[in-house]
């Protein structure tokens, strides 16, 4: 009976560090600042030299790119997302801001 116990709790202790030691590699990825971490879309693997801005193929393992879920745009990425051209501003008067037609009381 005591070896079964001594052998329960080394599957227990070995869990532990187990889940510990991999949540550890998560934070640690999560804290990297090259180009695989990085970028709209990463490798899988985050293989050296990987990551692009638009879906594609890892030019070092060949995986599929997946979609960076931590994904942050530079600024000049921000700002080309804010662009206007294309939209339908009939209407609007963005100079004053002028609200006519609007009722904002309650």
């Amino acid at each position: 009976m005591k070896l079964v116990k001594i052998a329960l709790m080394t599957f227990v202790l070995a869990g532990i560090t187990l889940v510990y030691t991999s949540c550890g590699n998560h934070a640690q990825a999560a804290n990297e600042q090259g180009k695989e971490y990085t970028s709209a879309y990463i490798c899988p693997m985050h293989c050296d030299g990987s990551g692009s801005e638009e879906m594609g193929q890892c030019p070092v393992c060949g995986m599929d790119y997946v979609a960076n879920e931590n994904y942050q745009p530079t600024d000049e990425a921000a700002h080309e997302e804010d662009d206007h051209s294309g939209h339908d501003h009939d209407g609007h008067d963005h100079e004053g801001h002028d609200h006519s037609g609007h009722d904002h009381q309650q």
